[in-house]
């Protein structure tokens, strides 16, 4: 959240002897100075004033000669404000708690007896590196968007933005396909933004939402005394898109009686009314998209083959979320800070925890179900960071990002793709994969890779 203009920036100070508490205040008169003189007063304070920049004793109350209740009251404030600055105060002698406070993730450390002059500099450094910080993460979020709408860092996602960039200043009818909250009709519409058409009107329908007996007359409009209760002249959704973008949501949900209609109007660029006769011709583009396997449904019979390749001049696969690199916690950012604006919300970011259930969680229903979820975590967090419980990831797995792990995981992989694509020749994977034929033994032997050798032909 902004700081109104004039306010001071805030310092947190977490120090329980009262005469050097009097020193700081008189010398840090340019900020607005919290004192905290335990480790439940700290984290009260931090709640109540969102400090930026902390400075704490780690020798404090009930445990003043020891340091166990200062690094408990470092791990409370990271847990809380991940992004606040915190710098540890220290006898002159205790460099090793100095070094492990910065471990932890304190910002940096001071030696006591303070000197005012040096001191300042830290915290002026640490307030300018914290305003860095958060212009940065705003920065990266507006960056993050390729296209109108669509927020990605994926390198399969920013290729199909290119592919969208491409398809857009045709009139190629084009079907994005991808499982249900992936986004299709965010491209559909950036589709649209990027087109000629874009000061047209887009009118987009949910084919699997209207009734069958209705759809008809939903899609092509109907005339006055078509049926009971046409009481006048309608026009149907593709009139009404004349000029401008048709999208065709969930086209695989379309009724078998009413997909050679649609075909004609595609072929034909003309529709008919229901209860009329007259050929009206129109200028649409048409974007469809669907969940389904129409490939395998025109196989079937529960999809006119001629309509499938009609509509599928241009397919764009979408991976869904778990498949996306990096788009998980950007996607939860981008929608925190949209919610927080929106429902007037002083909820600034996550906690580690909860970033870390965020990409470990497989997001079975897309994009719409990290929307729901991040809403309602804004909505009912209680602090300034949302976390875990709040949204409703408390059983999500944990996210392994051990690099040793990870770098095995890929190596065992690669080897496996190696053999498939060789037919199990050794010396060919071996060589495939750039490395000699005993290191790819050694690999074998190593990960215990259950791979039948003797059935290896290394000719």
């Amino acid at each position: 959240m902004n700081k109104p203009v004039n306010q001071k920036p805030i310092l947190l100070i977490v120090e329980d002897d009262l005469g050097l508490q009097s020193q700081l205040r008189w010398h840090f008169d340019q900020y607005e100075t919290i004192f905290a003189e335990n480790r439940a007063d700290a984290v009260a304070a931090l709640r109540l004033h969102e400090a930026s920049v902390v400075i704490q004793d780690l020798g404090l109350p009930p445990d003043e000669d020891g340091v166990d209740e200062g690094f408990k009251c470092i791990q409370d404030i990271l847990r809380i404000a991940p992004s606040s600055k915190i710098i540890v105060m220290t006898g002159k002698t205790d460099h090793e708690n100095a070094i492990r406070a910065v471990g932890m993730g304190a910002y940096d450390f001071y030696h006591k007896p303070v000197d005012p002059t040096t001191l300042d500099l830290i915290v002026q450094r640490a307030f300018h590196i914290f305003d860095l910080e958060a212009d940065n993460r705003r920065l990266t979020i507006t960056n993050q968007a390729p296209l109108e709408g669509l927020i990605s860092n994926d390198p399969q996602m920013l290729k199909i933005c290119r592919q969208l960039e491409k398809i857009s200043p045709t009139t190629v009818t084009c079907t994005l396909l991808g499982e249900s909250g992936t986004g299709k009709e965010v491209m559909a519409r950036a589709i649209h933004q990027l087109s000629p058409r874009k000061n047209k009107r887009f009118v987009a329908i949910n084919c699997a939402a209207v009734p069958e007996n209705l759809i008809e007359s939903e899609l092509f409009g109907y005339e006055k005394g078509a049926f009971t209760g046409a009481n006048k002249l309608t026009l149907g959704k593709v009139e009404t898109a004349n000029e401008g973008t048709l999208f065709l949501d969930e086209i695989g949900d379309m009724p078998l009686n009413l997909q050679a209609k649609l075909l004609r109007f595609l072929q034909e660029r003309v529709i008919e009314r229901v209860g009329g006769r007259a050929e009206i011709p129109v200028d649409v583009r048409v974007i469809c998209a669907t969940n389904k396997d129409l490939e395998k449904m025109s196989r079937e019979g529960t999809f006119r083959e001629d309509l499938f390749y009609r509509i599928c001049e241009m397919t764009v696969n979408i991976p869904p979320l778990r498949d996306r690199q990096g788009d998980k916690a950007l996607l939860a950012r981008h929608f925190q800070l949209k919610f927080a604006k929106e429902h007037s919300q002083n909820v600034t970011g996550f906690t580690p925890d909860a970033i870390e259930a965020i990409e470990g969680y497989n997001w079975p229903g897309n994009i719409r179900e990290m929307e729901n979820k991040v809403k309602r975590a804004v909505i009912m967090a209680e602090g300034k960071y949302i976390t875990r419980e709040d949204l409703g990831l408390a059983e999500a797995g944990e996210l392994s990002l051990n690099l040793r792990h990870v770098r095995q995981e890929a190596e065992k992989s690669a080897m496996l793709r190696a053999l498939s694509m060789t037919d199990h020749n050794v010396s060919a994977a071996a060589k495939l994969l750039g490395i000699t034929r005993p290191t790819f033994y050694d690999l074998i032997k190593k990960y215990d890779m259950q791979i039948g050798i003797s059935n290896f032909d290394e000719s």
